[in-house]
């Protein structure tokens, strides 16, 4: 009788637990959901994170706000979602240079990518090679072939060591076998006021942070690094019709959840953030943003992740890339 009542109570217990995650899969969200974006307001990730959170807040019928917990190359936000609750109500706005480019840059990192798992990418951003009016090129070939005439004279801004400008360009000499000179800046504003005022001379980087300065003419953009030429920049060609096909170079923008998180409550999450970005006025935002909607779900999102890693890893070991 007491064994039948142990394997009773074992029972019970079992079934329980198989049905908590599925009970709260089934009330979720009930509360505010908040997503935890490792950079400060007004660039790429933090539009991209708000891109989705006003029409999850419509969808799920509860609040989804944006806390900006920027420093430490992203570290501090990644190890505050690897550490939270593992309930779906606190995520990540993952950028992909910290995402697969953190572990090669740091000895040890207060967090690891098995810590996070994928629930949906929202946004990829392509870069735009810019450049000063003083350098004397008007298209890719003539710039690739001056900066070649002049090693190490010609100087390019990134928004930090270890940023993705910053492995981006470094791969750019890599491919051409160029070399400029990296001077890093924290984040995209004072870089750009230095482009802007020719005491550097190069920039590659997300559109949005240059567009209307090479709309207005102030800065030269020779190409983007996409397959497809910008929506905002239609006039420049990408780096295959440059005469540089093969190089690419894109940022992403996904988010995720704490590691342990509820599958039910991953593809709830998912499901979300698809229909959010199906939406016309998301799509209107995201094009004054400079961005492309992209979803995928969490096991294409989780190869990209494994993809890129594997990228990024060689590239910041053959430079010797190094964060801050």
């Amino acid at each position: 009788m007491f064994n039948r009542r142990l394997a009773c109570a074992g029972v019970l217990a079992l079934s329980a637990s198989l049905a908590a995650p599925a009970a709260l899969a089934q009330s979720f969200p009930d509360k505010t959901i908040t997503v935890i974006v490792p950079n400060p307001p007004g660039g790429v990730v933090d539009s991209s994170a708000r891109l989705v959170a006003d029409p999850l807040t419509k969808l799920f019928g509860q609040a989804v706000i944006i806390d900006n917990r920027a420093g430490a190359s992203g570290n501090i936000a990644y190890q505050m979602v690897a550490r939270a609750p593992k309930d779906g109500y606190t995520l990540l706005a993952s950028y992909s240079a910290y995402h697969v480019g953190n572990p090669a840059m740091f000895p040890k990192l207060p967090w690891e990518q098995k810590d996070l798992v994928p629930v949906a990418l929202i946004a990829a951003a392509t870069n735009v090679i810019t450049a000063h009016p003083s350098v004397p090129a008007q298209n890719l070939k003539e710039f690739i072939a001056y900066v070649k005439q002049n090693p190490g004279k010609v100087n390019y801004a990134s928004q930090g060591n270890g940023s993705l400008s910053h492995v981006g360009t470094e791969l750019f000499d890599q491919t051409t076998q160029t070399e400029m000179t990296h001077v890093p800046y924290k984040g995209s504003g004072p870089a750009i006021q230095d482009v802007l005022s020719g005491q550097v001379q190069v920039f590659i980087t997300t559109p949005p942070s240059v567009m209307g300065h090479v709309q207005a003419g102030k800065l030269k953009a020779f190409a983007v690094t996409s397959k497809t030429r910008h929506p905002m920049l239609p006039d420049v060609p990408t780096t295959a019709e440059a005469g540089l096909p093969g190089f690419e170079l894109e940022a992403w923008v996904g988010l995720f959840a704490p590691a342990g998180t509820p599958p039910e409550v991953i593809a709830k999450l998912s499901d979300g953030v698809k229909k959010a970005l199906e939406l016309p006025e998301t799509k209107k935002r995201a094009e004054t943003l400079g961005i492309e909607p992209r979803y995928l779900g969490p096991d294409a999102l989780a190869a990209l992740v494994r993809k890129d890693t594997e990228y990024w890893g060689k590239v910041i070991k053959a430079r010797n890339i190094k964060a801050d």
